[in-house]
């Protein structure tokens, strides 16, 4: 390899019980080297041996089991990406959960938070208390890194979702348009909320009540109602103005979440419509949270607020 070629780099933190394993998997299946757990203070090193190896698509996992050393890893990463002899293009993804979930997770499973005291009793105080601090010991890292809330998603949606876009790393800035229902609550990894409850809903409409935004005839019922075309063109002129700014602020990805009731009809419609507007300039990609996590059955009724 000489030394101006690049190495991709994927670093995959987040927080415990969030599906740092499932992701490095995913990135494993797409051809990535994959490490879990490597020391921080070993990551130079590790990377300088994959590149006299040859390596150009390497996954890292690192995650509180090194806490000591966490403080220091975002210097790490800068000095990582300044090395004179190779480029490494970095994408750090941090996988979020609520707190909720992650206990019920952990108490599922009856594994130990890495942060959890054995001598504790009351176990799930002392769960909860490891959660919240380890979320204080992550929040550099998560301010610098693409989120993605795994609250709500299935593993086999979170694959997806990882080898989708990872996919889109090379564009300077990957615009993201979710769809999600309010009644499950808003997505953690968000940059923008933007509420469409208050839209015509094609629930009251027996024939499109079955159907969701992608369907035409769905489709064609909110084209034409005068408050969604607003809606749209608003959000449209807003994000065309920040967009540019979020580019010279070096932000490699932004998620647009749209929500409605049941995340069935407007939302969807809305962030196929955005997507394809948006496709034309900037590297885009469109998720259903509700839609896609049931793919064999039709998501709950998108409901009246």
């Amino acid at each position: 390899m000489t030394p101006t070629s690049t190495i991709q780099l994927v670093l995959i933190t987040g927080m415990s019980g969030s599906g740092k394993s499932v992701a490095l998997t995913a990135l494993e299946d797409i051809g990535f080297y994959c490490v879990d757990n490597l020391p921080p203070e070993l990551l130079e090193a590790f990377v300088g041996l994959e590149n006299s190896h040859q390596a150009t698509n390497v996954a890292i996992a690192m995650d509180v089991r090194s806490a000591a050393s966490l403080p220091g890893l975002p210097q790490r990463l800068a000095l990582l990406q300044q090395h004179p002899s190779r480029r490494v293009n970095l994408t750090t993804v941090f996988l979020d959960a609520t707190t909720e979930t992650l206990v019920r997770r952990f108490s599922e499973t009856r594994r130990m938070h890495p942060l959890s005291r054995e001598t504790a009793n009351d176990q799930n105080r002392a769960l909860t208390d490891a959660i919240e601090h380890e979320r204080e010991l992550l929040a550099e890292l998560r301010d610098k890194a693409l989120v993605l809330d795994t609250s709500l998603i299935r593993p086999a949606q979170l694959r997806s979702q990882i080898k989708d876009l990872l996919g889109a790393t090379q564009a300077p800035l990957t615009l993201v348009f979710a769809s999600f229902a309010f009644k499950r609550g808003i997505p953690m990894d968000a940059d923008f909320v933007f509420d469409v409850r208050m839209l015509p809903n094609p629930h009251y409409e027996p024939t499109l009540r079955p159907m969701s935004g992608r369907d035409a005839p769905v489709a064609e019922y909110l084209a034409s109602q005068p408050e969604v075309v607003a809606m749209q063109d608003q959000v449209t002129a807003f994000l065309r103005h920040w967009m540019p700014h979020m580019l010279r602020d070096h932000r490699s990805y932004v998620t647009v979440a749209i929500g409605c009731t049941g995340g069935q009809h407007r939302s969807v419609y809305l962030a196929e419509q955005l997507g394809q507007v948006f496709g034309r300039e900037w590297s885009t990609r469109v998720r259903h949270r509700e839609m896609d996590a049931w793919p064999q059955r039709p998501p709950s009724p998108d409901a009246a607020p």
